[in-house]
């Protein structure tokens, strides 16, 4: 028989269940989605953001401007980058 082991975000979990619709792997997902998007580090959003804002028809002069604005906004913002250094992280 496998024992249950409480994860440290059980408490949350059970939050998430008792106000929503949600079922508890409903919930459990949710709550590691939002902990995985607050643990992708800069060069993640940046590269990921690019990926977004290209595929949604997007220039790089306009995707690396907006990539700019919105970093300041991030749960941890990162030092001010230039444009430069947001280019570098997705071309290298």
């Amino acid at each position: 028989m496998l024992e249950h082991r409480p994860s440290s975000h059980d408490d949350l979990v059970d939050h998430l269940v008792r106000s929503t619709a949600l079922q508890r792997g409903e919930a459990a997902r949710v709550v590691l989605d939002v902990l995985a998007y607050f643990d992708e580090t800069t060069e993640e959003f940046v590269r990921r953001r690019h990926r977004e804002l290209q595929s949604g028809g997007a220039v790089n002069a306009e995707i690396f401007e907006r990539i700019a604005a919105e970093l300041p906004h991030r749960a941890v913002a990162p030092p001010e980058l230039s444009l430069r250094q947001l280019r570098r992280m997705v071309y290298g």
